[in-house]
């Protein structure tokens, strides 16, 4: 089986040149070819030949596809560059114009602007577009952006991620009599009018691994809502698994009691053993 993946990846044409090097070594090995033998037929140095017979016999067929770290064209500009160009065309905007060019920001940040064009390119930028998005104007927006973003694409090992919001003054409305249900023949019924009871404030929290949704309402969008829901989420998800919490700049999520009672449970996740639910 082994054989005929390495023979399939040789003869393919989208096989990169330095893979299907990689399986001609094996190939050669796997024949009873010594070390030098395969290095002169392929011209390449006994050290290779040795590295990768070494490799597949650790890692299998997927060891041949890794590439070693340090490998490869080392970035020209380092990261904090980087995120000082991406902050500067989000947050800043040049005197007199509307938006920055790459021309522009390239003479600001002392870059050429075929650097610019790539950081912009990588990270989706275009700021001559003006799209329906507002961008928070808050100083660690990108490093928020990212800590969320990087929870959806690589959620940490053994821990659940929540997205919790609130939606409050959801009109309670009631038809003034009750509906008829669908029976073979006639579509369910309801009436025209309607009575209204009140508002009601509508908490949720969407696991989105599993599309599951915890949610309760209340009559009112306090703070004191807010961690009486914090703990039905606590309840929710018993067990050791840590609980990761994706929530907006709220000021109800800013309480200093919130703030106290989520500090305690992660000062009991750390100290205790088995640990307990971050809320």
């Amino acid at each position: 089986m082994e054989r005929e993946k390495l023979q399939q990846w040789t003869a393919a044409h989208g096989t990169p040149q330095q893979v299907a090097l990689r399986c001609r070594i094996v190939l050669a090995a796997a024949a009873g070819d010594s070390d030098v033998t395969i290095a002169k037929a392929l011209s390449i140095n006994r050290n290779t030949v040795i590295l990768w017979r070494k490799r597949f016999g650790e890692e299998g067929l997927d060891g041949l596809w890794d590439i070693a770290p340090g490998r490869g064209r080392k970035p020209t500009y380092q990261l904090d560059k980087i995120a000082a160009i991406v902050d500067a065309t989000l947050q800043t905007k040049p005197a007199g114009m509307t938006h920055w060019s790459c021309r522009t920001m390239a003479q600001n940040q002392g870059v050429s602007k075929s650097t610019v064009n790539s950081i912009w390119r990588a990270h989706n930028l275009q700021p001559h577009r003006t799209e329906t998005f507002k961008l928070s104007r808050d100083p660690k927006f990108l490093e928020k952006m990212t800590d969320v973003v990087g929870l959806y694409l690589n959620p940490p090992q053994q821990a659940i991620i929540l997205c919790v919001d609130e939606k409050s003054q959801i009109q309670a409305l009631d038809r003034t009599q009750p509906g008829l249900p669908i029976k073979k023949g006639r579509c369910g019924t309801m009436t025209h009018d309607y009575k209204r009871n009140g508002t009601t404030t509508l908490f949720a929290a969407l696991d989105t691994l599993q599309g599951k949704v915890v949610g309760e309402c209340h009559e009112r969008h306090r703070h004191q809502e807010f961690l009486r829901f914090l703990r039905r989420i606590n309840a929710e998800f018993p067990g050791d698994v840590p609980l990761h919490l994706v929530m907006d700049n709220y000021g109800t999520h800013k309480h200093a009691k919130v703030k106290a009672w989520l500090k305690r449970i992660r000062d009991l996740c750390l100290t205790s053993s088995p640990p307990v639910p971050v809320g």
